[in-house]
Parts: C-alpha cells; structure tokens; sequence
C-alpha cells in the first residue's frame, strides 16, 4: 500500500513528512518544484515525483499506484479540484488540510462520483477541521435535538505563509454562516460576542471557517456559526473593510498581498509548535433552551496537522472504507481528536 504527500516542501508538507519519518512510514514526496522536493527526499531517505497538477496526464500515472494522496499544496481553492479530478480518475483516496469552505462544498459535491469510484474525500484533515469537527460530533451526541452550534478556537501561533495567503484570498468573499441549513454570505466580522474558549472570556467574532460546511454534514444541526478571538480595534477595521472588499476580489491585488506575506516568516518557530496550546470551544443549543458546552485544549495546530494527515491516511490503507465524501469525525471517529489533547 503506498500513499503521498503532495506538497511535500511547503511548511506543513514538510512538518508532515518529517513526522512520517518518524514512525518508520514511507510516503511518496512529491509536488512541483523539482530542487526542493528532491532535496527534502534525500535529506529524509523517503521516494519522491516531480508533477505539476496542471499536467492531467502526468498527475494521473504520478497516481497510478497510489493508494492514498494527502494534498498539502494551496491555495487549494485552486489546487484542489485537479487532484480530486485525478483522484476519482485513478480511484486513489483523497484527503487535504484544507480550510476552505470552498473546497468542503466542492468535494460535498462530487460524494456520488466517489460513491461510484470507490474514493474516499476527506478534505480538513489537520487543524482545520479535525478538532472543531470532532466538538462538533460530540456535542450532537449530547445534545440530539440541537438546533444551533457555534463553534470556536483560540490560538496565539503565528500563521503559516500558506494560511496567510489564504486567508487574503477569502477576504473579498467576506463572511459565511449556516442558517435553517443553508450557507449564506454575510459580511467580515459579521456577529461579536464574548467567549471563553477554556482560556479566560474574549471578545470574539465570526469568521467563515470550514465548519460552517463540514459540521452541518457530521451533526445536521441547520445553525452553525464560528468564532476566533479578535480586539475591537480589528473588528472596526474589518467592518469598515465590507465597504472596500470588491477591490480585493481582483487577482492583481490578491497577488500584491501574497508577495508582501512572502516576506514574513515560514510558518511558527519550533517554540510555538511545541509550546502553543491551542484551545477548542463549542455549545449546542435547541429549541427549549437547552445548552450543551464543551472545551477542549489541543496542541499546536500545524502540529496537530503534520499528525492528522498521517494518522487519516493510515487510518483509511488500515480500515478501506466505503468511497464518498467523509468529515474527519464521520470518517474517523469523534474520538479522533483525543490523540491531539494537550495538558496545561
């Protein structure tokens, strides 16, 4: 059984190879840039290819003998949809540590051709979304008859150049929520509240994460929002922003972002992966006024994704599940987010 990393020489790709190492595991490095993804091979003893996901042909025989592909390589918005292409073509497994609601949406779309192909697709296999997927899971099964969730997470961990350019490109599509079942388009910074997410209350405010798509799948609760710390100054600005947000759908402006996030910083330094606690919180409400509340402290969340994407590959060459869309938690388990708990 063999599987992939495909953007192996990105932040998290190679966090993620690294870790396999680790375990005596053996993935097939590959992605684009020849100089890095051989270099990261041989440094790591590991097999690698050389494709670009433009090249159908070349990305289909790259996947030919692959049994499971774990797609690192963003903005995957743009990426994602040539691999699950490929995938469903070659009936390898697909999974990704994508965020983007987007592409949760996208592969939803596509679960009969999986159905029919036998592919697994389960974007959302690190940090996003496997800790707040998982709440999610666990809150329905505390409180079935929930009709809204809200979700949240607190994390002081600088984000990757990847995350970054990512997170700019979303801004011009401003906010999303779930309601009566549906995702709708709302404006940045769209709801505040106060939140203790297990690390003191915070003002906090709502941001279109990936559990807006993928917790409705796993709990079919018709009312989900998602929040992240934010001070009130960022708020403003982000409020005043909704009036200006066409001028960053434009892909000359989004390119001007990315390059001024090329000058920061790869991704957290080796103190934050291992010292940054990551703090997880959701409640469930229903109709009569019931609340569930659960918190939970995970570690870092590119650590936890370097782990994640390995332990999901594994899981499905271990297990061979039934082709289709899967959430990390209906795919794994809610349980699956315990192996990531942290002491603080």
């Amino acid at each position: 059984m063999k599987w992939m990393i495909y953007g192996a020489n990105g932040y998290t790709g190679t966090l993620m190879a690294k870790h396999a190492k680790s375990l005596g595991l053996t993935p097939v490095l590959a992605g684009r840039k020849s100089e890095a993804i051989h270099r990261l091979a041989g440094e790591l003893e590991l097999p690698s290819v050389v494709v670009d996901l433009t090249d159908t042909q070349a990305l289909q025989q790259a996947l030919a003998e692959i049994d499971v592909v774990v797609h690192c390589a963003g903005p995957f918005e743009i990426t994602a949809a040539p691999m699950i292409e490929a995938c469903l073509a070659t009936k390898t497994h697909y999974t990704d540590i994508t965020g983007e609601l987007s592409v949760f949406e996208y592969a939803h779309a596509q679960h009969q051709r999986a159905v029919d192909a036998g592919v697994v697709l389960c974007p959302g296999v690190g940090f996003d979304v496997i800790p707040t997927d998982c709440v999610a899971a666990k809150l329905k099964q505390k409180l079935a008859d929930a009709t809204s969730l809200t979700l949240g997470f607190d994390s002081a961990s600088r984000m990757s150049r990847g995350t970054a350019k990512t997170s700019v490109r979303r801004l011009g599509d401003g906010g999303a929520v779930r309601q009566d079942g549906k995702i709708i388009s709302v404006p940045l910074a769209y709801h505040t509240r106060h939140i203790d997410f297990g690390n003191g209350e915070k003002f906090a405010m709502t941001i279109p994460w990936g559990d807006v798509s993928t917790a409705y799948y796993t709990s079919g609760i018709p009312n989900i929002e998602v929040y992240i710390p934010a001070s009130p100054k960022l708020v403003k600005k982000l409020k005043r922003l909704n009036w200006f947000r066409w001028l960053l759908r434009f892909e000359w402006m989004k390119n001007f972002l990315a390059k001024k996030i090329d000058q920061q910083p790869p991704g957290p330094s080796e103190k934050q992966l291992e010292q940054a606690i990551t703090y997880v919180w959701g409640e469930a409400r229903n109709d009569k006024g019931d609340v569930e509340t659960l918190r939970i402290k995970v570690m870092n969340g590119y650590k936890l994704t370097s782990r994640g994407g390995v332990d999901v590959a594994q899981f499905i060459l271990n297990h061979q599940p039934q082709g289709g869309y899967y959430t990390p938690s209906l795919l794994c388990g809610s349980e699956l987010v315990e192996k990531y708990y942290v002491d603080a």
